[in-house]
């Protein structure tokens, strides 16, 4: 298993990097670190000694559920959005029915916001994250995530 478990202090920053962006407070479940700086969390009943015992014996190849990406700032997976969703509170652009059928196509969005990464929501629905240029959103649902229509 190619990964690093979160020290006490990098969940730490984090999670006041989330909180700052989006207004998460915590995430119950274990965190790590895989390639390309993705976080991904564990909530099963294995512990995180029990995890590495496990990978000396077997070949890990993933664990637990992609839900952030640390670039400059940080970009929450389309999973994530739906996960975490009670608390995203920051950084929510609402769409139109119009935008919300070209925006889960793939199509980037005409429509300002905040600078930087944006969540996408219409009506009570989290439809993952965008890169907001203030005037214009980048899409960023991964190309199985959309409606190929």
């Amino acid at each position: 298993m190619n990964a690093h478990f979160l020290s006490s202090k990098e969940k730490k920053e984090l999670f006041t990097q989330l909180n700052e962006q989006f207004g998460i407070n915590e995430i119950a479940s274990l965190l790590l670190e895989t390639g390309k700086e993705k976080i991904r969390a564990f909530s099963g009943a294995l512990s995180k000694e029990e995890l590495l015992d496990l990978a000396q014996l077997v070949n890990i190849e993933i664990i637990g559920l992609y839900i952030v990406r640390k670039e400059h700032d940080i970009r929450l997976s389309f999973d994530a959005t739906q996960l975490l969703n009670k608390q995203l509170k920051k950084n929510i652009v609402d769409i139109t029915d119009e935008q919300l059928a070209l925006w889960i196509r793939g199509h980037d969005l005409e429509t300002a916001g905040p600078r930087g990464t944006v969540i996408i929501r219409h009506g009570s629905d989290f439809f993952g994250c965008g890169k907001s240029t203030g005037e214009r959103i980048i899409n960023h649902v991964p190309k199985e995530r959309r409606i190929r229509k």
